[in-house]
């Protein structure tokens, strides 16, 4: 008896399995707003299917993993990113159209009629709702009010109260209908113990009111604080003033009343082209704070490039020196900044700067009896970035200057010494001519990532001390991406459209800084 194949199968079995897992991620994509990128996930599935179930080139089924790593983890963010910065995005503006005007249409507001006092009853695991018209407990009706009272007295069936969950509807029957008999109600903090899961119980009485968890013993009569009309318009109920959309804010804004044109919250995403790279430009309110970071990036990014070449370069042409004894211990020492994690060495000197207690300003004070204010003041918070930056950066220098400065032949120091030069000499007309050229891109590469250096500004100063009078909040020693990041997820902002907006514009400047890289690097090969 020959025995089945069950390869084939098997691998059809998985691939319809795959097949069917793909359309449903798809379409979770598209039901959530996002049709576009529902036909790029399909098209990059599709892709792949076809590469790994028909007959072509194996080398297309090892490349295409990486490929579509790249077109998932930095393709989609980036693309995602400019998308967004042509939006207005911000925690004002977090829903779609569809889903804010839904939210408005679920808001209700107390209505008019009678409410209700409640008691809690434990029945098992589960819990009853009694609820009566009137005060809990009025000692002073007689036993006709009480009889009527009773009489108008509802009970739900067993709950079971669960505290994360959407609101639930529930129908409540007269008590005297009901098989339950009120014992001993639950005490008022086991009551408090489920309020998160009352709040979220709507009970329909027997003649259509519905009643909502009011306090804490009451339900009361709740009714819809907006109505949709037929032009899409919404009536506030209460007070009958109109609210219409305006696509070109992302409100919701009244048309009549005393409100006229106030914004109702929450708002609503939608595209507003370039307004805010104009914004960047023609807002003086945000353009001044914007211009004054954007030149002190550039200049934190180039002055930590000059400032770490200086001391690398030189402590690198003094470790080159022979007649310089226990050189490899020096060298051992000088290169412990780069060894020690960053973070690490950040948080030390956060804390020698302190102005109290940090042992820097205990030194200057007993010298010159001064204790800088290197946190408050700006100027001098620039200062202390540029020192700790020049620190953690000047070790990487040195190497490579030292790598490059072993390249050179010696010879050619060995004839300048015939003709008589100094050292100077030596380093203007043999040194730094021959290490120039091939340190330019990687003094460039350390420029781009100065000018992205978050994990500094972040933990060092947070961009403080802070501009005055602006409408998002910025820094004096922030730089871009600083900026960025407290402008989309940090104090009151949260403008998501704009924040990405300016990170497409930081993606725009390293790119051309990468570029110069690469022509530098090209140039260099090319002349070797």
């Amino acid at each position: 008896m020959s025995s089945i194949d069950w390869g084939r199968p098997l691998r059809w079995l998985l691939v319809l399995l795959a097949a069917f897992g793909t359309l449903w991620v798809v379409f979770r994509i598209y039901a959530n707003g996002q049709p576009v990128w529902a036909v790029g996930a399909l098209a990059l599935a599709a892709l792949g299917f076809f590469i790994y179930l028909s007959n072509v080139s194996f080398a297309y089924r090892y490349l295409f993993p990486g490929l579509a790593g790249m077109a998932i983890f930095v393709a989609f963010p980036l693309l995602y990113t400019v998308q967004i910065g042509f939006t207005n995005y911000s925690s004002s503006n977090l829903l779609s159209f569809e889903r804010a005007t839904a939210y408005l249409l679920e808001q209700t507001v107390p209505g008019d009629g009678q409410a209700y006092a409640f008691s809690l009853y434990a029945v098992g695991p589960e819990y009853r709702l009694v609820l009566a018209p009137g005060q809990e407990d009025d000692e002073s009706l007689d036993a006709a009010q009480r009889a009527e009272r009773r009489a108008h007295t509802y009970v739900t069936p067993p709950l079971a109260l669960i505290k994360s969950r959407p609101p639930i509807e529930v129908t409540a029957l007269p008590l005297k209908q009901a098989s339950f008999e009120p014992g001993e109600a639950l005490p008022l903090s086991a009551v408090l113990k489920q309020r998160q899961a009352l709040s979220q119980l709507r009970v329909r009485l027997p003649d259509g009111t519905l009643l909502s968890y009011a306090g804490v013993r009451e339900f009361s009569p709740l009714q819809p604080a907006w109505k949709r009309n037929d032009d899409g318009t919404l009536t506030q109920v209460q007070t009958g003033h109109l609210a219409r959309a305006n696509h070109d804010t992302g409100f919701y804004e009244f048309v009549d009343g005393p409100d006229k044109g106030q914004h109702i919250r929450p708002g609503f995403k939608v595209g507003i082209g370039l307004g805010n790279y104009a914004r960047m430009v023609n807002d003086p309110d945000f353009r001044g704070p914007f211009v004054a970071i954007f030149l002190w990036t550039v200049a934190f990014a180039g002055l930590t490039v000059l400032f770490t070449l200086i001391v690398g370069c030189t402590l690198a042409v003094l470790l080159n020196w022979e007649a310089l004894r226990f050189r490899t211990v020096y060298r051992t020492l000088l290169f412990l900044p780069y060894a020690v994690p960053g973070f690490i060495s950040i948080l030390v000197f956060k804390g020698l700067f302190n102005q109290n207690f940090g042992e820097i300003n205990v030194i200057l004070h007993a010298l010159f009896g001064i204790k800088p204010a290197w946190f408050a003041d700006p100027t001098l918070a620039k200062v202390m970035i540029l020192l700790v930056n020049t620190w953690l950066g000047y070790p990487y220098v040195m190497v490579l200057c030292t790598g490059l400065i072993k390249a050179i032949p010696s010879d050619l120091y060995e004839a300048s010494a015939i003709a008589g030069a100094g050292p100077l000499t030596n380093f203007f007309k043999i040194t730094a001519p021959l290490i120039v050229k091939p340190l330019t891109p990687l003094l460039i590469a350390s420029f781009a990532f100065n000018f992205n250096n978050f994990v500094l500004i972040a933990l060092l100063t947070n961009g403080r001390p802070d501009f005055l009078n602006t409408k998002v909040p910025a820094g004096t020693t922030d730089i871009l991406v600083s900026y960025t990041y407290r402008i989309a997820f940090q104090d009151s902002g949260q403008n998501f459209g704009l924040a990405a907006a300016i990170s497409t514009v930081i993606f725009f400047l390293v790119a051309l800084l990468s570029m110069a890289n690469l022509k530098l690097a090209k140039v260099n090969e090319d002349k070797r």
